[in-house]
């Protein structure tokens, strides 16, 4: 069983600028995951064709089950407001999305909190920080039945700003271990999380499956996307990333046994 975790870039390739849904759909079969989070994924975006890339991505791996949860509502260049989940299926939005092989009994979706007011941050090469203003995050959880037993498994995309991520991590680990209750015996948690591994770890106290720099995606020099687990038995893949023809990101993959 293969999983993966991808932020797609709204499925762009640096190497022309241009989302090619074709290119996209070659990308995840590639990546072959059993198990796949996306992160950065748009829905009816002009920046994309208009296109549903997560049922593109669906439709390219095998997927029996899929979902997309947006954490934003609206264009890029015009009006973005915190999505609620009151969206129409075909309104333009963008988010995560999780999407299985294996069937899923089950799903959560756990809404995180943007830094409520703007914050100054301080961009390479710029000696004067600039004032911006953080998005809503989201996570959606599926009770998946795999072959190796169920699993809870949880996809998310959190802040850039590294001291407010590890507040909505906690908050979601917290919403996914009351979800899981005592009868899932396996977390899965993945995803860009924007921290490195050592606070990724000790935020969660859990594994990691994979490690590898995944970002940025042409000479990597940190490891912020990741997958990690409660259970003790399962052995880490050492260097799985997989560079694709789109994002500016790698793919993080662990292969399981």
């Amino acid at each position: 069983m293969r999983i993966a975790t991808f932020n797609i870039l709204h499925g762009r390739s640096p190497s022309d600028d241009e989302v090619d849904v074709d290119r996209f759909r070659t990308a995840v079969q590639e990546l072959d995951a059993d198990l796949l989070g996306l992160q950065e994924v748009d829905r009816n975006q002009p920046r994309s064709r208009h296109a549903d890339l997560t049922a593109t991505a669906a439709e390219a791996m095998g997927a029996v089950e899929h979902r997309f949860v947006a954490a934003l509502a609206g264009t890029p260049g015009a009006t973005w407001l915190a999505a609620t989940g009151e969206e129409q299926p075909d309104a333009a939005a963008y988010g995560v999305a999780f999407l299985s092989r294996f069937p899923v009994l089950g799903w959560q979706v756990v809404r995180l909190p943007p830094v409520p007011v703007a914050v100054p941050m301080r961009f390479d090469g710029r000696w004067r920080p600039e004032w911006v203003r953080d998005e809503p995050r989201v996570a959606v959880l599926a009770d998946v039945d795999a072959p190796v037993g169920r699993l809870t498994v949880v996809t998310t995309h959190l802040s850039f700003l590294r001291w407010w991520n590890v507040r909505q991590l906690r908050l979601l680990m917290r919403a996914a271990h009351g979800w899981a209750g005592g009868d899932r015996s396996r977390l899965v948690l993945m995803g860009d999380l924007n921290m490195g591994p050592t606070a990724a770890q000790r935020v969660t106290g859990l594994r990691p499956l994979a490690t590898g720099q995944t970002f940025p995606v042409d000479d990597p020099t940190e490891q912020i996307d990741h997958i990690l687990t409660d259970d003790p038995a399962w052995e880490p893949d050492a260097e799985a990333v997989v560079r694709l023809p789109v994002s500016d990101h790698r793919a993080l993959t662990a292969d399981l046994g």
